[in-house]
């Protein structure tokens, strides 16, 4: 029988794909920066790249670092934002938003992961417009529904959502009035779980059997790229995908 990885060979594991996660917090945190300034109580999205990048247990000083870098406080590399939609198998949507200081490299990757797994990139704007941007407040299973529920409306968030399954709540809200919101929540001593900007999708497809796995594959490898952010479906994947 043969041996699994090592401790060593896991922790090597677990702290390379904690400085990919890294990397891409702080690129995110520049373009926020320098889109729309350093200071985060005048710059939302900012405030929410910072919140992502302490949640993830980032150190206030490479935040700072970051931020002086895009504000030009200090030398650094200029990132522009992708963005790049296509298909995968069984006519799932994909979305994959990205962040380059080379835009041919990130075609090129992005593109063959599409063709690696049998999908395909698409036009600009040809899945897009099955998804709606705005703004999602998670609390895990257990937290007090009538109280977020109360707390949600009072801050003006747009729904709701209880899902059956566990009780865990999504407070959904506009993009425009994410910040405000999440904020609102806060003070009110309701801390979610996570929060964050996000792509949804107005039907999902459900994909099972041999196209779930080749689904599963390409999200997979595409989340893995260094120049890509976020990638977002409309996949609805069983467990055939997880087998």
């Amino acid at each position: 029988m043969g041996r699994g990885p090592s401790i060593e060979g896991r922790k090597n594991a677990s702290d390379a794909k904690r400085g990919k996660i890294f990397t891409k917090i702080i690129r995110e945190i520049g373009v926020a920066a320098r889109g729309g300034g350093g200071d985060p109580n005048h710059n939302p999205r900012l405030r929410t790249a910072m919140d992502k990048a302490l949640s993830a247990n980032m150190s206030k000083d490479v935040i700072e670092r970051a931020i002086k870098k895009s504000t030009g406080e200090l030398e650094g590399v200029e990132y522009e934002e992708v963005r790049y939609e296509g298909y995968a198998p069984g006519g799932v949507a994909v979305i994959v938003d990205c962040l380059t200081d080379n835009r041919v490299r990130t075609v090129a990757d992005v593109r063959f992961a599409f063709s690696k797994c049998g999908g395909n990139m698409g036009t600009e704007g040809s899945v897009g417009f099955m998804f709606k941007r705005l703004g999602v407040i998670t609390y895990a299973p257990g937290a007090d529904e009538e109280k977020i529920t109360e707390a949600a409306i009072d801050a003006g968030a747009d729904d709701i959502v209880v899902y059956p399954d566990d009780r865990s709540i999504d407070v959904i809200t506009t993009m425009e009035s994410f910040a405000t919101v999440k904020a609102a929540m806060e003070a009110a001593g309701l801390v979610p779980g996570h929060a964050e900007v996000t792509f949804r999708a107005d039907n999902h497809i459900k994909v099972e059997g041999d196209a779930a796995l080749q689904v599963k594959k390409l999200l997979d490898l595409l989340e893995d790229l260094d120049d890509v952010q976020d990638v977002y479906s409309n996949a609805d994947l069983g467990a055939d995908a997880y087998a």
